[in-house]
């Protein structure tokens, strides 16, 4: 007779994730969750009581939630202030997660941008403190990850310490509080939305394989170039438009084929098919969605798009939902099947969404 499964702790809430970017709509967002009480937590991060996963999905501001954590253990406290805090958390979370089969501890701040380094050590020094007590889970890269096994995740600020047991995926993110952040102050970096495209590929990780070196990009809306580099140095070749001119330090570029055109009447070359769509376009998100619906036909079955959606016209969460459905509905026809969405750190008052295709 095997042995019983170790027991998780019970879970006392629902850590949520709302960008500030949204703060005007985020008491709406939060209250339309299902919850019967919310308490702020840093300054994007809300501690929800009487919902669940299931119910925040089937919320219709699911889209709003930029990463989530079922709370398995919380230690409301000033760390700060707190004697031996860090040998006293790591030592609570052997009690409570000793016994589970982890993949990974993962430990982040409840406020990652503030300027306060002090988090950001106590978070990296209690996760090293609590790896060398799980004997079972070795310090392996966040993107290593298995996304669909159990990860404990911690996240720490002056409110306290909140964790919890989850799987990558269902969390909408590797990283403690979402996604991976890059910085655009890299040498040579043409604009920041080369990052947003470079944590817009580390974030797809999480639902399907990287798209192998070599696949073909459209690019529509390409200028001045930030994330057409950043896939030529991922070895990808690119089909860039748009009508301004791209940066001049991607002047023959390998892998690059520019076409100065307007994307509403841009037509690839006959018999041309390619291996992902990427439209950042500035505009009405209904138009954008247009031109990639009539392009479709030159997207190979199984193919991606990577779809910025721009709220900032839709200032209520109706607005931005009935856009986003519309948008989801528009590409669905075609074969355009939405399988993921976030809200990258570079976004502002918009959403990324990523389609297959699943027709021939």
């Amino acid at each position: 007779m095997s042995a019983p499964s170790p027991a998780f702790p019970p879970v006392s809430g629902w850590l949520i994730r709302v960008s500030e970017v949204f703060g005007d709509l985020t008491a709406d967002v939060v209250g339309r969750t299902g919850a019967t009480s919310s308490t702020p937590l840093g300054s994007e991060y809300h501690l929800l009581k009487g919902t669940d996963l299931a119910a925040i999905r089937g919320s219709d501001v699911g889209h709003f939630i930029r990463w989530n954590m079922p709370v398995h253990h919380s230690w409301p406290c000033n760390p700060q202030k707190t004697d031996s805090f860090i040998e006293k958390a790591a030592q609570a979370l052997f009690r409570k997660f000793g016994q589970l089969p982890l993949q990974a501890i993962l430990v982040g701040q409840l406020d990652p941008s503030s300027p306060n380094k002090y988090y950001k050590t106590l978070a990296s020094n209690l996760r090293g403190r609590t790896l060398q007590l799980f004997p079972n889970v070795g310090k392996i890269e966040v993107e290593d990850q298995d996304p669909a096994a159990p990860t404990l995740f911690c996240l720490v600020g002056p409110e306290g310490l909140f964790c919890g047991v989850q799987s990558p995926r269902d969390a909408n993110g590797f990283h403690p509080g979402g996604t991976r952040y890059i910085s655009q102050n890299a040498p040579g970096t043409i604009s920041r939305a080369g990052a947003k495209i470079a944590e817009a590929l580390h974030y797809l990780r999480l639902h399907r394989p990287p798209l192998a070196a070599g696949s073909h990009w459209l690019e529509l809306g390409a200028s001045p170039g930030g994330m057409t580099s950043e896939l030529l140095k991922r070895g990808h070749r690119v089909t860039a438009v748009d009508r301004a001119p791209l940066d001049p330090r991607l002047d023959k570029a390998s892998g690059l084929t520019f076409s100065r055109a307007d994307v509403a009447t841009f037509q690839p070359p006959t018999g041309e098919s390619y291996d992902a769509f990427l439209s950042d376009l500035n505009g009405s998100a209904r138009d954008s969605i247009g031109y990639i619906i009539r392009l479709s036909s030159h997207l190979r079955k199984g193919g991606l798009v990577v779809f910025t959606l721009k709220t900032s016209d839709a200032t209520t969460v109706e607005a931005v939902n009935e856009l986003y459905q519309s948008v989801t509905a528009h590409a669905k026809a075609v074969g355009l099947n939405r399988f993921a969405t976030t809200h990258l750190t570079y976004n502002r008052q918009e959403f990324t969404l990523f389609f297959e295709r699943t027709k021939a």
